[in-house]
């Protein structure tokens, strides 16, 4: 992969975007779990809302911008999609068989993978600050684990979480990668349109209903398709023009705090006086990362 050219965009735009985004991926959780489905239903249908919102938003306001997509890119934003949909089709499942606290820390150690993958393929330099940011925020988000609800966690499902997380760091890995040259509509567009495509695929062959569900349920899943996904997974990919790999990486560190005090009045999963200690050295590390990607810059 070729190095992205840097782009421009204030400390102050670059962090307020990640900060709102990493806000509504919090949500993700809750509304998952709450919309009470098939887990293949709900990955396919979160998508596909998203698909149509920002298709639809891209036709209306930047259709010329699908002209800066040239033939090479095709082939990453298919993969792009696929990998999206490895993501949800894994992680979604994995919260139907484990807590909350233990599936959003296990997906959101993707940093790992993005800074193994950022030197290798981006040659963007991990530093020791950003290297000291990822141990603390690892570090938060186990004891945050270790101090949630035991009594419904699965190997399996912490396994499907873990393959989760290296899809994820699959996605913004290529997104770095070509970001920087496509614009963002565009861009989530087509990604969105893939990752749905898959999913859906898949719900019907695993003979996944999208009937006969409650209101509620596609209340829920509509959410979530509109808030972590449309305006969520969308800033992330917006700040993968504008930051390093691993910045952007390092930012979802502290969803699993977000995740895990909404399961507190929502779903009763209470992580205890840990949330205390964990939160803190979550939200170390990121102000670590945001001081790291600073000085780089």
């Amino acid at each position: 992969m070729e190095r992205p050219a840097p782009a421009a965009a204030s400390p102050a735009v670059l962090y307020g975007v990640l900060a709102m985004g990493i806000a509504a991926i919090g949500a993700a959780a809750i509304f998952i779990r709450l919309a009470d489905a098939d887990a293949m239903t709900i990955a396919a249908m979160r998508m596909s809302v998203a698909a149509v919102a920002v298709g639809g938003l891209a036709l209306l306001t930047a259709r010329h911008q699908f002209a800066a997509i040239e033939r090479r890119d095709v082939p990453w934003l298919v993969l792009s999609g696929a990998l999206l949909a490895a993501h949800f089709g894994t992680w979604v499942t994995s919260l139907q068989l484990t807590s909350v606290a233990n599936s959003v820390f296990l997906v959101t150690t993707t940093p790992i993978f993005v800074a193994l993958g950022a030197q290798a393929l981006l040659r963007e330099r991990i530093g020791v600050l950003m290297a000291a940011a990822l141990v603390l925020s690892l570090c938060g988000g186990l004891v945050l684990a270790l101090g949630g609800e035991r009594g419904d966690t699965h190997p399996g499902g912490d396994a499907l979480a873990l393959a989760g997380a290296v899809a994820m760091a699959g996605v913004l890995l290529v997104g770095r990668h070509v970001r920087w040259r496509i614009p963002l509509l565009p861009y989530v567009s087509i990604v969105y349109g893939v990752a749905a495509l898959l999913l859906l695929a898949s719900a019907v062959a695993s003979s996944a209903t999208f009937t006969g569900l409650g209101a509620d349920a596609y209340l829920w899943m509509v959410l979530a398709g509109l808030v972590p996904q449309t305006i969520g997974h969308s800033a992330l990919n917006w700040a993968l023009a504008h930051a390093s790999a691993a910045m952007v990486a390092m930012s979802t560190r502290a969803e699993p705090v977000i995740a895990t005090l909404l399961a507190i009045p929502v779903l009763g999963e209470w992580p205890g006086w840990v949330i205390l200690p964990g939160g803190a050295l979550l939200f170390s590390g990121v102000g670590l990362a945001v001081r790291s990607e600073a000085a780089g810059r």
